[in-house]
């Protein structure tokens, strides 16, 4: 493993790193990302020289981290099965990821903007899947089972 001093020079190599004076950092556009490591949060951009995507799924989010960061710097070859990655959704998701990394069970923490349905839109008209995990939804649609007597 990277010290983390070593894993932020890594970053940087693709991605600008601001530091934020925060307790949480949730990004408010898209291809901004949060990360969280050793007790502090970090505004993370892919530099615009890597800012060229030949299809909606590579400039999703998620698809940048995988092939700009999880990939090259973590060894991440394949986000649906490694256990090294855990996919926290939900309104207080950069409270959980914070507190994972808080607790040592995680090294280090992102947060991402949420996908628009523009995206998803985009990704389904040509023809593409959505890469794992990045379809969380809220607020969570009310379901359930009603049936009929038939006489």
């Amino acid at each position: 493993g990277y010290s983390t001093s070593e894993f932020i020079e890594k970053v940087q190599q693709r991605f600008s790193l601001n530091p934020m004076e925060t307790e949480f950092f949730q990004p408010t556009e898209p291809h901004v990302f949060g990360m969280y490591i050793d007790n502090k949060w970090y505004a993370i951009k892919l530099k615009d020289e890597y800012m060229s995507f030949s299809n909606p799924v590579e400039s999703l989010d998620v698809s940048i981290l995988q092939k700009y960061l999880f990939e090259p710097i973590l060894n991440i070859t394949n986000p649906r099965r490694d256990k090294r990655l855990e996919f926290v959704g939900g309104l207080d998701s950069v409270q959980k990821v914070k507190q994972l990394v808080d607790s040592g069970k995680f090294a280090l923490g992102f947060s991402l903007y949420p996908i628009t349905i523009e995206q998803i839109m985009e990704v389904a008209d040509a023809g593409l899947v959505m890469p794992p995990k990045s379809t969380w939804f809220e607020p969570k649609l009310l379901s359930g089972l009603v049936t009929h007597l038939l006489d």
